[in-house]
């Protein structure tokens, strides 16, 4: 009667090794030429790009961004001395403070409306998210005929109540946050959306237990309704900073970075510098400081903001 082989022998599992690195080769092989066309595409259209940049932001360059002289860190000293990046910057943070909390908050209210049980509500559903089949400038437009000081219905809702006209997009006291309005209200479809689905799949039972424990609505929202949608608030804040950081379309429209550059965020800076005055160079730092900026805010807001965040 033969014996069974002893399978903790270091022959056998030498064997057992080498036989799982021989079948996962080609798995890998195979899983590689999967990824291979989205591999293709981010290396062409942002792992290139990037680093191009980067590259860039250490040269002078011609009008045709062909880098002439390594001047170092030169672009990114100017940059940081120069009081119109410093505006740039200024107008930058305070577009995310003034687009972010205010937006996110509006889209909660009304996603926590709309989730309600009651009749012709999926009218409301309909409209409060049609702002995300609407194009950036499409959207402009329709503000810019809004804010227009001559023909334009905010002037004359004004008008009505007894005050004065305003320059909407002309007055540095307004063009900024005249143009957060409109970046509210074109985003606010998309991050409604994302919150009423997050809403709708909160367990029923967790709000009948409460129920049969006679606590108010206002409890159930602060104990229920906003821990249990805390991974989905998470990712909307994060992605709402990210495209914060990055408006151009409405800013190009409406104001194109002024009056008096108080609307030249850092992302318009960017354009027109490499595209309006063929600097490269500086725009390529600046978009490189942008891009540590996000990088930063994203990973805090990882550490710091992901702490508080509730998983079922």
């Amino acid at each position: 009667m033969s014996s069974l082989p002893d399978v903790s022998s270091p022959s056998l599992e030498i064997q057992t090794n080498s036989k799982i690195k021989k079948s996962t080769f080609p798995n890998l092989l195979i899983g590689l030429l999967y990824l291979a066309p989205s591999i293709i595409l981010f290396g062409l259209f942002l792992f290139y790009p990037m680093i191009r940049t980067l590259y860039l932001s250490f040269f002078l360059t011609d009008g045709q961004g062909v880098p002439i002289t390594f001047v170092g860190f030169e672009n990114f000293t100017y940059l940081l001395q120069s009081k119109s990046f410093q505006q740039s910057l200024k107008a930058t943070i305070l577009f995310v403070l003034y687009t972010v909390p205010l937006g996110v908050v509006i889209a909660l209210f009304l996603a926590v409306i709309a989730n309600e049980k009651v009749k012709g509500i999926g009218f409301f559903r309909t409209m409060f998210s049609s702002t995300m089949g609407m194009s950036v400038a499409a959207s402009s437009v329709i503000w810019m005929f809004m804010y227009n000081p001559a023909i334009g219905i905010l002037n004359k809702m004004v008008t009505a109540v007894g005050g004065s006209e305003i320059q909407w997009l002309l007055d540095p006291k307004y063009a900024l946050f005249s143009v957060a309005v409109s970046t509210i209200w074109m985003n606010t479809g998309f991050a409604f959306l994302i919150l009423l689905g997050g809403l709708q799949n909160i367990d029923d039972y967790l709000y009948e237990n409460a129920e049969i424990a006679g606590v108010s609505y206002w409890y159930k929202l602060r104990k229920i309704t906003i821990p249990m949608l805390s991974p989905t608030l998470f990712f909307i804040v994060t992605v709402s900073l990210i495209n914060a950081f990055q408006t151009f379309g409405q800013i190009d429209i409406l104001t194109k970075g002024g009056p008096v550059e108080s609307t030249n965020v850092i992302v318009y800076s960017i354009y027109k510098d490499a595209f309006i005055n063929y600097n490269v160079g500086s725009a390529s730092a600046q978009a490189t400081i942008l891009f540590f900026c996000i990088l930063f805010i994203t990973i805090l807001q990882f550490k710091l903001g992901e702490r508080k965040v509730h998983y079922q």
